[in-house]
């Protein structure tokens, strides 16, 4: 297999975009191209993670150590996203889609919508 070849079997190509206020807390940016691991990184603390496929679960972690700018609490609550975000995989409502043990697949996109409003 050519190098490049197993680059991209390595990697995954997709979009993440934010509304609703949520990408405040990603540094004011909506649209983001990135290229996740195709499989989770081991990790020093030994990731239960480690070795498994990339899923919408080690997307939001990577999203927390690479993207999040604040407020984590804001955003994440446990492994998951906080009640009140709104998550669709490629349009549709990611609890169809298996929530957080949906596998990622090159060009998929990923939208977080905050539905929560000051007052």
């Amino acid at each position: 297999m050519a190098e490049t070849e197993q680059a991209q079997n390595d990697t995954i190509p997709i979009r993440i975009q934010f509304g609703g206020g949520a990408e405040l807390l990603f540094g004011n940016v909506r649209s983001h191209d990135v290229v996740v691991p195709a499989k989770a990184p081991a990790t020093p603390s030994g990731s239960k993670q480690a070795g498994r496929p990339a899923d919408v679960t080690f997307l939001i972690d990577w999203m927390r150590s690479n993207i999040l700018k604040e407020r984590e609490e804001l955003f994440i609550e446990g492994e998951g996203i906080r009640p009140g975000i709104l998550v669709l995989i490629n349009d549709v409502d990611w609890e169809l889609e298996g929530e957080g043990d949906y596998l990622l697949r090159q060009g998929d996109e990923v939208v977080f919508i905050s539905t929560l409003h000051g007052g």
